[in-house]
């Protein structure tokens, strides 16, 4: 936990000031459940409290660290035109999965589907890059060629996955309504974003900040980010370690020796006949009569 606590220690309330967190929406269009982080109203203007912002941050990047160190994975979703890049750009440093087209229906809800498509995209990528389409014509394999390069536009950033996440961060919970309701049906925790304009009920881990400044995006997502990254590392290093015992444990153990069942071979000696035995007649001088 050490480089977890360490990165905490530089969330701090001036870099989140800097990154503009702090603007919200117009006080005509706040939410009446976003009120418990609302500090004041300036120029008709929502001013976020930068200390709720701060802890929430923590508890998310905390809750991150955790999650993929212990091997789950999370889905970077931000398909507001601001974010794109930005999300986009962290999460592929990083290795995370991501979504910045569009959220596709189903996702979440109706996985065994989406996880054939996958598969099938996949498949495809690897038969165009080993030469499987060389025996279609060629207007056959232009055509081939644009539908796979349309999927991946949408699919592109989830061809990981062979399971659902086990989390999601969230830029905008208003933009990403659809990928939202899903997550709440199968009850994968969220992690996000919230403007004053949004309502937190729901989000396991709430964010309050700007998620229409690129400043705002850019250092929450890269906070995030970086603690996807070293809980991915760690559980890396655990995996590493486990295996190298197990092998070292295999190299000390030895080989038990086999035990012969074969009957004992037993030498027959042949009974040799009895030597004769010839008792010997005394001889001696005759008495004297």
């Amino acid at each position: 936990m050490a480089e977890i606590r360490r990165y905490m220690e530089e969330i701090t309330l001036q870099a989140l000031l800097e990154a503009g967190c702090h603007f919200g929406h117009k006080a005509e269009r706040w939410h009446p459940k976003a009120a418990e982080f609302i500090y004041t109203k300036k120029d008709g203007i929502h001013v976020i409290d930068l200390a709720k912002t701060k802890a929430g941050l923590e508890k998310a990047v905390a809750f991150i660290h955790e999650l993929t160190k212990n091997g789950g994975e999370v889905l970077f979703v931000a398909t507001k035109r601001q974010a794109q890049g930005v999300v986009k750009q962290e999460a592929e440093a990083v290795g995370a999965p991501y979504f910045i087209q569009r959220w596709i229906g189903g996702f979440l809800t109706n996985w065994d589907q989406v996880r054939k498509n996958i598969e099938k995209i996949n498949r495809m990528t690897d038969e165009q890059a080993n030469g499987g389409w060389k025996k279609f014509p060629k207007h056959e394999q232009t055509k081939l060629g644009h539908y796979l390069k349309r999927l991946k536009v949408y699919y592109g950033g989830v061809l990981v996955f062979k399971n659902i996440p086990q989390a999601l961060f969230i830029v905008d919970i208003k933009k990403e309504a659809s990928a939202v309701a899903e997550a709440k049906r199968r009850g994968v925790p969220i992690v996000a974003i919230v403007d004053t304009n949004a309502d937190p009920e729901g989000i396991y881990y709430v964010i309050p900040a700007n998620d229409d400044a690129v400043g705002s995006i850019q250092y929450i997502t890269h906070a995030i980010a970086q603690a996807y990254r070293e809980g991915k590392e760690l559980r890396e290093k655990e995996v590493a370690s486990a295996n190298k015992a197990n092998e070292a444990r295999k190299t000390e153990e030895k080989p038990v020796e086999k035990i012969d069942d074969k009957p004992a071979e037993v030498t027959v000696v042949a009974d040799k006949p009895a030597e004769k035995v010839v008792e010997k007649k005394k001889t001696g001088r005759p008495k004297k009569a």
